[in-house]
């Protein structure tokens, strides 16, 4: 241990003196000026008075480690649990929404370790809030500031190694150990990291010793470096935890692991995580910005240290939900995440314009209070006038494989985004070729979300074809593809995008052809080609509750990725065309309609929302077929569009009809083309 500490001191002297993790010498005045003004002296006295009030409480560890909060979902409907009122010395009820009803814990068993998600939380907070007192420490030199953060830390110090190695599976031996899996660990190692170098000067040799040597280095050295090493989210956090711990203790080996090219390091998962458009290879958008949440503490600690790790492409990751969102500022559901609003995200957003200045950010901020805590530390003290927001419309992003058409003006603006790129790893969804469409700041055909890992729902639903608004061929899940773009137009006069699904399943091909007819009215046309004759489903998922559903016989759904799922099933011809109308929660019913072809049974039922709560409408479009085309429409003022389509080899003349509208089409899959007759 002598020969490690000597080490790290040697290297110490070549970087600035503590604080340097958090916030520097500089940070620290300018927030001091900055605190000072009315506009920001309530903020800091409400920030203040919140870690006031935690300080007074006694303070008290945890006696084991927490449990992974994917688990944290009641084991019937599927839905997140929410924290009750205590019972006892680490136990307290926990409340399911569905219902509702009161579950108690067991520990025996992870899935039912609800105690343990709330023994987590704690771990969290106390981390946290030594961060917090550390910071107070030094903005105000109050001794009860130091002597908390310092009782955080000296408490784990000593009791980290007692606690016992678990997984989210509740297996000893393995994971992590305040929490259950290095992830999380890290996370809540990054605040702790902050909050040692917060007090680091004002700690005896002893102190910083018994730090290092019970928490800091154990928690890098047998928990997160073992695993370290891939381009991922989880890896992004990783990096930062273990780059804050070189940093604090001056381990160039440890900044060296954690800054690489190499090797899961900050600058490989920036230069292979980021796609060309700025989106997160994962193509979550929750991950996105989780992604972001995990770099920042490396990339601020890391300039305060000489290293400027705030790279214009990591400027991307900023850049590029502001062009691929909705037109009220959301970022669809897709793969394993749920919808992301970016207002919510401001505070991400005050820290970017403060590294890069970037006038695009300013509508955003411009849009709400400032009160975030980045706001606080790192953002300018005033913001320059907002000028207008960009004006956005269709638009294609092959790096990520979204294609976005938007009919209209404003938050209000109808929105089809199709979804045909790449996979997205092991948080990517058997979907391709599945769209979503919003208007008047509503979805209509939605995107199925994604529950907790925890949860049953997560496989059996959110992961299968079934749950998406695309093609299902013989009742299995489409395989890991990625698609291509054949063809699209941004045109206001004819705006579509032609895509192909790629390697799906063997011996099929699946290319969609979608136009935004107006702000009213979609067009879809789907052309599907197999080796041999297929059980083809194509799914479509509605907002709202069925509306006047023709009658039709019961159907039993097979116990198939999905399927089983599919509730209050019904079957009914649709052969020589058919309309569905669906009542959302506010506004005109929305109209789907079949075009007149081949014999086609329409599946209608009910399908998974938030939970087994919810059941939002869903029809399957079936056909026994080689080869067939599909063309459909969707309304969005309640008036049904007539469609018919005129197949002629690889073409195809669609009229639709809606009101006193008409529009006569040629499609084109497989060159790519949508063309007004």
């Amino acid at each position: 241990m002598q020969m490690v500490l000597l080490a790290a001191l040697l290297v110490a002297a070549d970087l600035p003196p503590t604080p340097r993790l958090l916030v520097n010498a500089a940070d620290l005045a300018a927030l001091r000026a900055k605190v000072a003004r009315p506009g920001w002296a309530a903020r800091w006295s409400g920030f203040r008075a919140d870690v006031d009030r935690a300080v007074a409480e006694p303070l008290a560890l945890p006696p084991r480690g927490g449990n992974w909060s994917h688990n944290y979902v009641c084991p019937d409907h599927g839905a997140r649990l929410k924290q009750g009122r205590r019972l006892g010395p680490w136990q307290w009820e926990h409340t399911c929404p569905v219902g509702p009803h009161t579950l108690l814990g067991n520990p025996a068993k992870a899935t039912l370790d609800f105690d343990g998600n709330a023994i987590a939380g704690v771990h969290g907070q106390l981390a946290q809030q030594a961060c917090d007192a550390g910071l107070l420490w030094q903005m105000t030199r109050e001794p009860r500031y130091l002597a908390r953060a310092k009782a955080i830390l000296a408490a784990y110090a000593e009791h980290y190694l007692k606690y016992e190695l678990h997984d989210n599976q509740g297996r000893l031996g393995r994971g992590a150990r305040v929490h259950s899996q290095s992830l999380t660990e890290a996370s809540w190692l990054i605040p702790i990291a902050q909050a040692a170098d917060l007090v680091w000067a004002d700690s005896s040799a002893q102190e910083r010793a018994a730090v290092e040597a019970g928490l800091l280095r154990p928690c890098v050295e047998r928990v997160l470096l073992p695993g370290f090493g891939q381009v991922h989210n989880i890896h992004c956090r990783l990096a930062s935890a273990i780059g804050l711990t070189g940093l604090l203790l001056g381990d160039q080996q440890l900044v060296d692991r954690a800054t690489a090219d190499t090797r899961g390091g900050f600058r490989q998962q920036v230069a292979k995580g980021i796609q060309d458009d700025g989106m997160w290879f994962e193509g979550a958008s929750g991950y996105h910005f989780f992604t972001i949440d995990g770099l920042m503490p490396l990339a601020i600690a890391a300039e305060h240290c000489g290293v400027n790790l705030w790279s214009p492409r990591l400027k991307t990751m900023f850049d590029a939900p502001l062009a691929l969102a909705t037109p009220d500022l959301l970022m669809p559901a897709f793969n394993d995440s749920g919808t992301v609003d970016l207002k919510g995200r401001r505070d991400s957003y005050d820290l970017a314009y403060a590294k890069y200045h970037d006038p695009a950010y300013l509508p955003l901020l411009a849009g709400g209070p400032r009160t975030g805590r980045l706001a606080l530390l790192y953002g300018e003290a005033e913001l320059p006038q907002a000028g207008a927001a960009a004006v956005r419309g269709s638009a294609n992003s092959p790096a990520s494989g979204y294609a976005m058409l938007q009919a209209g003006d404003g938050e209000g603006a109808t929105w089809l985004c199709l979804k045909y790129g790449p996979h997205g790893g092991g948080h990517g969804h058997p979907d391709k070729n599945h769209f979503v469409l919003r208007t008047q700041r509503a979805d209509r055909l939605p995107d199925s979300g994604s529950h907790a890992y925890g949860s049953p729902l997560h496989g059996s639903w959110d992961k299968t074809t079934l749950a998406h608004n695309t093609l299902v061929v013989d009742e299995a899940n489409q395989a890991p593809a990625t698609g291509s773009c054949l063809g699209f137009s941004g045109e206001a006069g004819l705006r579509y995008v032609v895509t192909d699904a790629g390697p799906i399943y063997p011996g099929v091909s699946f290319r969609r052809a979608a136009v935004l007819l107006s702000d009213t009215v979609a067009l879809i046309v789907d052309r599907v080609v197999c080796d041999k004759p297929r059980t083809l489903d194509l799914a479509v998922h509605l907002s709202g509750a069925w509306a006047d559903l023709p009658a039709g016989q019961p159907w039993t759904p097979p116990a198939k990725a999905g399927y089983q799922h599919l509730a209050k099933a019904t079957t009914r011809g649709a052969g020589q065309g058919l309309s569905l109308s669906v009542k959302p929660a506010a506004g005109a019913d929305t109209v789907l309609s079949l075009a007149p072809g081949e014999a086609t049974e329409a599946l209608c039922g009910v399908g998974v929302g938030a939970s087994t709560a919810e059941q939002p409408p869903m029809v399957l479009f079936r056909r026994q077929a080689a080869a067939t085309w599909y063309a459909w429409t969707v309304a969005l003022d309640g008036v049904a569009a007539l469609v018919t389509c005129q197949p002629d080899g690889e073409r195809a003349t669609v009229n639709v009809t809606h009101g006193q509208q008409r529009w006569a089409l040629d499609v084109e899959p497989v060159a790519g083309l949508v063309r007004r007759r």
